[in-house]
């Protein structure tokens, strides 16, 4: 059986295609731009090559008959030249996208979403066998909330809707049947966490797994986007997390389909959160939580994918 390659493979996501290939006796290939400092499980061929620049990836697709893609940009710019190069040598992707995209409407809510709708229809076009997960908010997201949870035991950050978040090994788990069987050719599976959480909810559980009250104080959008920009970040990525966040619509959404694939339901956020929870507590007397009055602890931001979420310093 030909190689399959994981792009993004050093992330969350798709670190966790690797390790169930591999656990799965899959001969796996992961994309990294460095790959000596990439630091993935042994057993996984590391090749070079960066998204960003198309001609370097035929040397890491050299072999490879089924690639995972996930895209970290913003644009589809440089997406037709990736997807040429892939069929040069591939026969099948599966997609990581959004559980947003509304195929029934012209524009999508949000450029992020936008981005995945424009992704999804460029490689239904590029003559390859696919395969879309359109993946709800990812729980790994949460891992930005770190150091505002470790030095004030607050997030702070604009509110959004609720939604069904998902363990990231549950995206992985479902990925790895889609890259490795049969019978996914063609379709979208959306997949989702098994509870709808508010952001002040996933909050709260993490405080319940760390054992310390963890509260999420919400703060204006405006407020949000001057901290961003003031942080460095760059004001295309701020604006399109923002215009998310805004407008993220109400959803009941809750699929079966992580059970109906993998044959183990989905992951709850609180197991999530008790895995990750040394993550969230202090390590050392100068990391403890400050006052209430000094809260001014910094929030991560995810890169570009599906549901993100933004965090934020104020």
């Amino acid at each position: 059986m030909s190689e399959i390659l994981v792009t993004g493979a050093t992330g969350n996501v798709g670190r966790q295609v690797v390790v169930q290939l591999l656990a799965t006796g899959t001969a796996a290939r992961a994309l990294a731009r460095q790959p000596a400092t990439a630091g993935l499980p042994e057993g996984v061929k590391v090749a070079g090559g960066d998204l960003s620049e198309p001609d370097t990836l035929e040397g890491a697709l050299k072999g490879t008959g089924t690639v995972f893609l996930i895209w970290p940009f913003l644009t589809t710019k440089g997406a037709p030249a990736v997807l040429e190069a892939i069929a040069r040598h591939a026969r099948r992707i599966v997609y990581l996208s959004s559980s947003g995209v509304n195929e029934d409407a012209e524009r999508q809510t949000d450029p992020i979403t936008q981005l995945h709708a424009d992704m999804e229809r460029l490689i239904e076009e590029s003559g390859l066998e696919w395969t879309i997960l359109r993946s709800n908010t990812i729980a790994s997201n949460g891992r930005g909330w770190a150091q505002q949870i470790r030095s004030t035991r607050a997030v702070r950050g604009p509110d959004i809707a609720a939604t069904a978040v998902i363990h990231e090994r549950d995206i992985a788990a479902v990925a790895v049947h889609a890259l490795t069987e049969d019978g996914h050719v063609g379709a979208k599976h959306v997949l989702t966490g098994p509870q709808i959480l508010s952001r002040a909810e996933q909050v709260r559980t993490i405080g319940e797994a760390i054992g310390h009250p963890v509260t999420f104080e919400s703060v204006p959008v405006q407020v949000a986007r001057r901290q961003m920009l003031a942080d460095g970040r760059p004001p295309a990525l701020v604006e399109a997390l923002l215009t998310s966040a805004e407008s993220r619509p109400e959803s009941n959404l809750i699929t079966s389909t992580v059970e109906e694939i993998t044959g183990v339901p989905a992951r709850t956020f609180r197991s999530w959160a008790e895995e990750h929870a040394d993550e969230f507590r202090w390590t050392s007397k100068s990391e403890a939580p400050r006052d209430v009055g000094d809260r001014l602890g910094r929030g991560g931001m995810p890169t570009p994918g599906a549901g993100l979420d933004a965090g934020v310093k104020v």
